[in-house]
């Protein structure tokens, strides 16, 4: 999600503006950081970026950008920004707040159409609610503020995806629901008299694919004595100081990271490459031909096979586990865990289970069988773009996700 919405925005790869997956390694700290918001983490300008210095140079009417819950949007230099940001409290609670820019925006917002409820955006009480209080934003920010360029996420397909499956009944549904959604917001735009001036771009950073089992590489590299853990009070966490080798893990990616005084990486490779599920392994020269080639990256990464994603579990025994893998914890886990869309109903906490998940992505594409694609709609007839290129799947020209910043800049800021 925010390496693709980083690619798009930037129209550069992850080499270059460092987001290599929903997470980071701070190398320095040992530590694993996973959903970090701050704007300063993407290494390139992004639109908005370059908007405003057009904006500045040419003495032009004020171009207004607003962006709503993409990826690494906090301090971002856009006019209206919303991305949910809550509040950790002294007794473990929660206020459910989202950072807002300007100041108060989301204050202003909330008084309007109600409070963003944070449990229908993540975790097993996910819902269509967020997606409707997302599009809700959308509605007043357009009749409010009638920014020039919008963007906005809505998370549904998302859930049902991940929990069903790309072909469910369930994923079917939540497209209609989607389609009225986006009506909506049409009619909203021709009631404010702008129709004929607005231009809609739909997208999905990704294609689906069907899984049936998780690989828990972390428990394989300790198999293996290469990660290290220490117990605190009969719980086994994640020595970072002390494993030679640990995964931090995205989907069907994982980065695998060498500690600085462990150098036998052809060791670690083979190993790797014969794990069941493992299908590839990455290495410098591969890296760069993905652009994937930053220093934020892993010295090694990990592709699964098309039918199975990557589970952080490091533990052999349940009970050692650590008490906040069994919640929706999403920034202490080194790892993205799709297993927070489902409770374990005995034990009224996350499943370990990881043949729930029904479906993952992050694969390369495939432009033979048409894996790792996805819809683009452009209400323009005319595409106009930098570098097209000449890739097909079944007669349909296939865009990269760097494309888009060149048809935002070729269409709306010409």
């Amino acid at each position: 999600t925010s390496t693709v919405q980083a690619s798009v925005l930037s129209g550069k790869y992850p080499n270059q503006h460092g987001i290599i997956s929903n997470g980071l390694y701070d190398r320095e700290n040992y530590q694993v950081l996973f959903w970090e918001q701050s704007s300063r983490l993407v290494q390139t300008e992004r639109i908005w970026d370059i908007l405003k210095k057009k904006n500045n140079n040419n003495n032009i009417d004020n171009i207004k950008t607003a962006v709503l819950f993409w990826q690494n949007t906090m301090f971002a230099n856009s006019d209206y920004v919303i991305t949910p940001r809550p509040i950790h409290l002294e007794n473990g609670q929660m206020d459910m707040w989202c950072y807002s820019k300007p100041p108060n925006y989301y204050e202003e917002v909330a008084q309007n159409i109600g409070e963003f409820d944070l449990l229908s955006y993540w975790g097993p009480f996910s819902s269509f609610k967020s997606t409707e209080w997302i599009s809700k934003s959308v509605e007043f920010t357009i009749g409010k503020n009638k920014p020039n360029l919008l963007f906005a996420y809505f998370p549904q397909l998302d859930y049902s995806s991940q929990k069903f499956g790309k072909n469910s009944i369930q994923v079917k549904e939540d497209l209609k629901k989607i389609d009225e959604t986006v009506g909506s917001i049409i009619k909203k735009i021709e009631k404010l008299g702008m129709l004929e001036d607005t231009e809609f771009i739909l997208f999905s950073e990704y294609g689906f694919n069907d899984v049936d089992d998780g690989i828990s590489i972390n428990r394989v590299l300790r198999d293996n004595g290469l990660l290290a853990t220490r117990t605190i009070k009969n719980k086994e966490y994640i020595d970072f100081e002390y494993s030679k080798v640990f995964a931090m893990v995205d989907h069907q990616v994982a980065h695998i990271y060498l500690n600085n005084n462990y150098e036998d990486k052809t060791f670690v490779k083979k190993m790797l490459v014969e794990v069941q599920g493992v299908a590839q392994i990455y290495d410098d020269k591969e890296k760069q031909e993905l652009k994937i080639d930053h220093p934020r990256s892993g010295d090694l990464i990990a592709i699964s096979n098309r039918d199975k994603w990557f589970s952080y579990h490091w533990w052999f025994e349940d009970d050692k586990a650590p008490t906040f893998t069994k919640t929706v914890d999403i920034h202490r886990k080194p790892g993205y865990d799709p297993l927070e869309l489902f409770i374990d109903p005995n034990k009224k906490s996350i499943s370990f289970d990881t043949r729930l998940v029904k479906g993952s992505h992050g694969r390369p594409f495939n432009l033979e069988t048409g894996e790792g694609l996805s819809t683009f709609i452009f209400s323009k007839k005319k595409v106009e773009m930098d570098n097209k290129n000449n890739n097909l799947f079944e007669g349909k020209n296939i865009l990269n996700c760097t494309d888009l910043f060149s048809i935002l800049k070729n269409n709306f800021l010409s």
